[in-house]
This record gives structure tokens, C-alpha cells and sequence, in this order.
């Protein structure tokens, strides 16, 4: 029944990356190219991420180059990130299209903190959700007789452990986002 904590320990360990993908979407005053992960190309009438049909480069702190790599398709990228809700304009010099990431203001900041926070908690809740099934498991086991209430014991104070480690690891993910957002 030990597996049971592995199992979770195993799930807990996706929703922190799950996080860590949603933070890496959020904006701060660096160009990221993970900004344009949610990005869909429509490339030849089927919509495709950003990544698969041009590569992402980052020349300078502020700016991101985006270069297709079949220069017929530059005219949908453009237009897929002009559409996006980035809020840059791309400008294109050839096939190579260029992003300039503006200044952050202060109120877009705090806006971008409250994002990561809400990130952070939907990672915590589905922690807490991964915690209480596996829970569940483990009490239906001692009332099934398949385990003593001992061992029960011993696994809920397990799992008890690996969520606060994971909960506490999520915070220190969404503390380090904070700063990164917050410096100017």
C-alpha cells in the first residue's frame, strides 16, 4: 500500500511542472520564448503551435526573433501573434519576424502578480484533490481490513508530509515569479 504515497508523490510532481509551464506563460520584463507556447499557427488550415513551425531566438533582453521555416508560412505567424493577447505588434524584416517586448508598467504588473498567484493556488488545489483521493484510498483499505489502522496512521502522516513539501515548493516557485515580475 506504500505505492499509494509513490503514486501521489508521482502526481504531485506533474502539477508542480503543470505550474511551472503556467508560470513560464506569465510575462516579465525579459523576452521569454515560452511566452509564445500558447500560440496557434493556422498552418495550412490545421492550427499548430508557434514551436513547430518556426524556430524562437532571444537576440537581445527585450526581444524576441521568430523565424518560420517555410518562409510562405511568415504572414500566418505574424498574424497568429498579432492576434494572440501577448500585446506586441510584430514587425517583419523578411522572413525573420521581430518581437520588442514593452516596458511593464507598474498596474500591468500587479496584474501579472495576481495571474501567477491564481496559477499557484489551481496547483495547490489540485495537490489538495491528489491528497484527498489518496486519502480516501488509504481509509477504504483499513475499513476493508486490507491494512491495519496503524499503517493507515503511518501512510496518512506520509502523505501528509509529501503535500506540505509539494504545497511549500509550489510558494517557492510563485515567490521567485513574484520577484521576477516585480523588478523593474
Amino acid at each position: 500500500m506504500a505505492n499509494v504515497i509513490d503514486q501521489a508523490k508521482e502526481q504531485m510532481a506533474k502539477t508542480v511542472e503543470n505550474t511551472k509551464e503556467n508560470f513560464a506563460g506569465i510575462r516579465t520584463g525579459r523576452a521569454n520564448p515560452a511566452l509564445l507556447n500558447g500560440i496557434m499557427v493556422d498552418y495550412y488550415g490545421a492550427p499548430t503551435p508557434i514551436k513547430a513551425v518556426a524556430s524562437i531566438g532571444v537576440p537581445e533582453p527585450r526581444t524576441l526573433s521568430v523565424t518560420p521555416f517555410d518562409a510562405s508560412q511568415a504572414g500566418a505567424v505574424e498574424k497568429a501573434i498579432r492576434n494572440s493577447d501577448l500585446g506586441v505588434s510584430p514587425n517583419r524584416d523578411g522572413n525573420v519576424i521581430r518581437l520588442t517586448m514593452p516596458e511593464l508598467t507598474e498596474e500591468r504588473r500587479k496584474e501579472y502578480v495576481k495571474l501567477a498567484k491564481g496559477k499557484a493556488e489551481d496547483g495547490k488545489v489540485a495537490v489538495r484533490n491528489i491528497r484527498r483521493k489518496t486519502k480516501e484510498s488509504i481509509d477504504k483499505s483499513v475499513k476493508d481490513g486490507d491494512m491495519g489502522e496503524d499503517e493507515g496512521d503511518r501512510l496518512l502522516k506520509d502523505l501528509d508530509k509529501v503535500t506540505k513539501s509539494v504545497t511549500d515548493e509550489i510558494d517557492a516557485l510563485l515567490e521567485t515569479k513574484q520577484k521576477e515580475i516585480m523588478e523593474v
